[in-house]
């Protein structure tokens, strides 16, 4: 539908993996389910990397099996009394749980959880790669290929992540030509969306118009591609309109603003999610969530991290 939004929550992967405080798995198992409560449809639960270099995901697979081990959970919140049978509950069905994985091993713990997706990823800058997953970006496409065959085996969905796609905190400015050529490179192998990337959020719109127009010039589907803007410099917002105005109807968010790299120096919040939602809204678009309830999730997690998140609604409310 022309006006409608989909938004993929990465608040308990790309939202937690930059804090300094690495929260209990139960918190976690909280977090998601808070989030899960607000109508949102598509929630990256972790990633399947090695703890060493991402103590903060530590355990997704533990956290993957409890949260989409359940077919139902309580709409209230996660006490004795809320697990009474009166109390109404959310079928989660419905709601797609996805994992970051890096290689054929972190496939392997996906499919022994049973997730229906996951997600790889690379950068469009060769340093950003090296740093990020240790490799070049043409190594990091071996890597993809015998994960995609056994992925397909076991009709196990794929999601891309391109990082950098407007600038590298290393090599500086990445052009519209590159971004499209790879792009186009995670389509071909098989991925059924791909997710692209202001890493350092110093995109705005103009750069987005540049990289939609090299997009359409390899006619690759825009209905297909994921904008994840980060907000360092306050130009998410922006770059959201103008994607908006071109066509673009998927975007990544988390919650709160939570979010940044651990490898790219500067990459402050992500875009929040209940900014993206007022915001859209207002335009005349429907997300399918309850932005009152995702307000509340922002004042709980906030209180669990024990720092102001950056949000906007978060911190205002609703008049």
């Amino acid at each position: 539908m022309k006006n409608s939004i989909k938004i993929f929550e990465v608040g308990p992967r790309d939202g937690l993996q930059n804090e300094l405080i690495i929260l209990d798995p139960k918190i976690k198992i909280e977090f998601i389910e808070r989030l899960s409560r607000t109508g949102l449809k598509n929630i990256e639960v972790g990633a399947l990397v090695s703890p060493k270099w991402v103590p903060q995901m530590q355990g997704s697979d533990g956290i993957f099996k409890k949260v989409a081990g359940q077919n139902k959970i309580s709409k209230s919140l996660s006490t004795k009394k809320a697990a009474s049978k009166k109390k109404p509950e959310l079928n989660k069905g419905d709601i797609n749980y996805s994992l970051l994985i890096p290689n054929l091993k972190g496939l392997d713990l996906a499919v022994q959880c049973g997730a229906k997706e996951v997600a790889i990823f690379t950068a469009a800058s060769e340093k950003f790669c090296k740093k990020n997953i240790n490799c070049t970006i043409a190594e990091s496409f071996e890597r993809f290929a015998p994960v995609m065959k056994q992925a397909k085996q076991h009709k196990i969905k794929v999601r891309g992540y391109l990082s950098t796609v407007f600038e590298c905190p290393f090599e500086g400015p990445v052009s519209a030509e590159k971004v499209a050529k790879l792009t186009e490179d995670l389509f071909k192998i098989g991925c059924y969306e791909v997710s692209l990337g202001d890493t350092i959020g110093v995109g705005t719109p103009n750069n987005v118009e540049a990289l939609f127009k090299a997009l359409k010039k390899r006619k690759l589907p825009i209905d297909k591609i994921a904008m994840h803007f980060h907000n360092t410099r306050g130009t998410a917002l922006a770059n959201v309109l103008k994607s908006l105005d071109l066509g673009f109807r998927i975007f990544d968010s988390s919650v709160g603003g939570l979010g940044g790299c651990p490898y790219a120096p500067g990459a402050l919040g992500n875009l929040a999610t209940e900014d993206l939602i007022y915001f859209v809204e207002r335009l005349g678009f429907q997300t399918g969530v309850d932005l009152k309830k995702m307000i509340q999730v922002h004042h709980w997690i906030q209180s669990v991290i024990g720092r102001p998140l950056s949000s906007h609604l978060g911190r205002s409310g609703l008049a």
